[in-house]
């Protein structure tokens, strides 16, 4: 046997690392069915029972409880008003004292976005525990996260009513739909969930630099689901091959006229954000201006010069400028969201959307809830009527 010296490290495995590293030992080969069953054994070890994955359903509306062995079942939960939804909101653990011990929730993380919550009951609760539990939630997002690529496990529980074919190649097709890391913070919500067609989006983060693309492809049902699939790519590919933000235009444009008849077009907007300056670029093919947030009003809209959609062969479009202030949020949107209207009605309008992002948008409040809820609160205030694709994405530079 051979004796370290006194001044070498512990390295013999303490409670808590064989606690994760049981877990890390068994994530590569582990099936996505058997996480639940993995998590159930980690946390009885810990004294912990009751364990409960919840995920955001795909309307972020509810947190629906992942079905699996050794997996608290129950029904979903409401967001707004529950505890669960409040850990969800706030990227925070709750604690609730039951008769039999203390129910802690915990945000389930990967990527800087959030799948759901995690539930698990112990007879007591010390600093210990929660940081043990914090460092669980962490690794069960990321295997999640991982084999999400390889199941139908974690998009059944999300999805609560029957899916077009249109909107199930959308969200294939779509990043998280949130993202937050000490610069930036990126959150979207796409209506009507289980149909949408058209409307898309999709962002990087490379380095420093914050990529976001935002379309609107016209029509319904597959034939708008294939453009923006094809325009999404071909976005992806100027990116991704780092050629100037102008010229992206073209390759989008290209794409879409040399697969779609000459009357087909999507509206597009494309920005880059530099997260050690704040200095933001953008240009605008047909898509409405998005609207700048300043100290959580609205301040103006972020108007440029524009060119012609994508398809329609336009001019190099001029890309605009603007140097960002710690905190500033950008929001982005289709114009389904405020061309909606019942039969015989105004439009519902550009002033009304500012209304009620004045409303929403607080100090206290990270992008993911002020998206989730304004996109909730449009939606009733046009009467619950969603004709055309609805979407929305906030950006915020953090500084």
């Amino acid at each position: 046997m051979t004796v370290g010296s006194p001044g070498d490290p512990d390295r013999s495995e303490s409670f808590g690392e064989g606690l994760l590293g049981g877990l890390l030992d068994r994530a590569h080969e582990l099936p996505p069915h058997l996480v639940g069953p993995a998590l159930a054994d980690t946390v009885a070890r810990l004294g912990g029972r009751d364990p409960q994955i919840l995920l955001q359903d795909y309307e972020q509306q509810r947190l629906v409880p992942l079905p699996g062995e050794g997996l608290e079942g129950g029904e979903p939960q409401v967001i707004d008003g529950s505890e669960a939804g409040r850990c969800f909101l706030t990227s925070r653990p709750v604690e609730l004292v039951l008769a039999d011990g203390v129910r802690i929730l915990l945000p389930l993380v990967d990527g800087g976005d959030q799948a759901g919550v995690l539930a698990v009951t112990l007879d007591t609760v010390d600093d210990d525990d929660r940081r043990l539990l914090r460092r669980i939630a962490g690794l069960i997002a990321d295997m999640m996260q991982t084999k999400n690529g390889h199941t139908d496990l974690f998009f059944r529980t999300r999805r609560r009513e029957s899916m077009s074919v249109a909107a199930e190649i959308q969200w294939s097709l779509l990043p998280p739909v949130s993202m937050v890391t000490p610069r930036v913070a990126v959150a979207g919500v796409l209506e009507p969930a289980y149909d949408v067609a058209g409307d898309s989006f999709d962002y990087a983060l490379n380095g420093d630099t914050f990529h976001l693309a935002m379309i609107d492809a016209m029509g319904h049902g597959l034939d708008a689901a294939t453009m923006a699939t094809v325009a999404i790519g071909a976005y992806r590919h100027a990116r991704r091959i780092s050629i100037e933000l102008s010229e992206i235009y073209f390759f989008m444009d290209r794409a879409v006229a040399e697969q779609f008849a000459p009357d087909h077009f999507v509206t597009a907007q494309m920005m880059r954000l530099d997260t050690n300056t704040g200095r933001l670029q953008w240009v605008n093919a047909g898509h409405p201006a998005p609207m700048l947030i300043r100290r959580h009003r609205v301040v103006g809209r972020l108007d440029s010069p524009t060119t012609l959609p994508v398809g329609f062969g336009g001019a190099q479009p001029q890309v605009s400028a603007l140097m960002l202030e710690p905190g500033d949020r950008v929001l982005c949107f289709t114009d389904g969201l405020i061309e909606e209207h019942t039969s015989g009605q105004e439009e519902f309008g550009e002033d009304q959307l500012i209304d009620w992002v004045n409303r929403l948008d607080r100090a206290d409040r990270e992008v993911r809830a002020v998206v989730r809820d304004l996109s909730h609160t449009l939606k009733r205030a046009r009467g619950e009527a969603t004709s055309d694709d609805a979407t929305l994405v906030l950006v915020e530079w953090r500084g």
